[in-house]
């Protein structure tokens, strides 16, 4: 995973010369590894405002301690360790304050299997050619609410794990811990997810009602879901086509269901915010200099406590996970698995 583009210069080549100071060289490394950064951490914390709030830091992070880096491990593990030492430990997102569980959780899809299904909700309206659409932004905030339910540990361990479909010894050395712990909470939280769903989401179980569908008049009428500005569903061709890929997940053996629907989710795109943030004085010449603006931190990268956690404290909503809101839980961490 370090070559580019047919053509481009390895992410070993880009590393080289960046510390070097060569500037071009570090505007195409953090080009590079910035979509990877924002999609660990909009899984990590729900809402795109948080996740890239959270990725500038990140790769701030990265790019002030580029001269740290010693090629013991691939670039792009030193940069996930780098993010998953962050996102452990900084402020609660605005999902996470609401405090979900599973139960709770739960208990929100079942409210609202009354409602009409999403024909109905729509018909009639400017948005009726756009199902699809509002169909995709409440099945991705729903799923990824899921992972809210999840406390830090175990939902870094399942998304790096589950999601990405990283090797074991690879998460094992990103989350700093043994291959043995990383496995024990992988399982723990692949359970949880696999129960979960089981039970209550009609997209993994085709015996359980459909929640999507159910779910779009209230999360329109509260605002919840704004047609206008959709947080997570973009490509509408795309959107159209998921039929047909929940065909293909309902043809897998129940256990994989789950982890198949998040892998089915769009990758996630940094936004162009993210990027202009990297054009001024930071992509100087040396980049283990730190910015000014920047407060001091532990010698170790990426290992400052909740104090130092950035953009992820937001004005708190009442909102739930399906779009456009605030909701979320971080269980009380257990004693290190051994």
């Amino acid at each position: 995973m370090t070559g580019g583009a047919a053509g481009a210069p390895s992410l070993e080549r880009l590393v080289d010369e960046a510390r070097a100071g060569n500037r071009p060289a570090l505007e195409a490394l953090v080009a590079r590894i910035q979509d990877r950064v924002y999609g660990l951490a909009l899984r990590m914390l729900w809402h795109p405002e948080d996740a890239r709030d959270a990725a500038q830091e990140i790769l701030v992070r990265v790019v002030t301690h580029l001269g740290t880096f010693r090629g013991e491990s691939a670039f792009t593990t030193w940069v996930y360790r780098i993010a998953a030492n962050y996102l452990l430990t900084a402020r609660k997102s605005r999902l996470e304050r609401a405090e979900y569980t599973f139960e709770r959780f739960a208990g929100e899809l079942e409210a609202g299997l009354s409602d009409p299904p999403l024909a109905e909700a729509t018909r009639g309206t400017e948005r009726d050619a756009d199902q699809a659409l509002l169909l995709e932004e409440i099945k991705i905030g729903c799923t990824l609410g899921m992972l809210l339910c999840l406390d830090r540990p175990h939902r870094l361990a399942y998304v790096l794990g589950e999601i990405l479909e990283l090797e074991g010894r690879e998460a094992a050395e990103i989350l700093d811990v043994s291959p043995a712990t990383f496995r024990k909470r992988l399982s723990r939280a692949r359970a949880d997810i696999i129960a979960f769903t089981r039970a209550h989401c009609g997209l993994v179980n085709s015996e359980r009602p459909c929640r999507c569908r159910r779910r779009v008049k209230s999360a329109l009428a509260t605002g919840r879901v704004d047609p206008r500005h959709l947080l997570f569903a973009s490509d509408a061709r795309r959107a159209r086509r998921f039929p047909q890929v929940l065909v293909e997940i309902r043809r897998l053996e129940e256990l994989q269901r789950a982890a198949a629907l998040y892998r089915s989710h769009p990758a996630p795109v940094a936004p162009e915010s993210l990027a202009q943030v990297f054009g001024g004085d930071l992509l100087a010449p040396e980049p283990t200099a730190q910015p000014a603006p920047m407060r001091a931190r532990s010698s170790i990268p990426g290992a400052g406590g909740p104090e130092e956690g950035g953009g992820c404290e937001q004005v708190e909503g009442e909102a739930g996970p399906e779009g456009g809101g605030d909701a979320g839980r971080e269980r009380d961490r257990e004693g290190e698995d051994g």
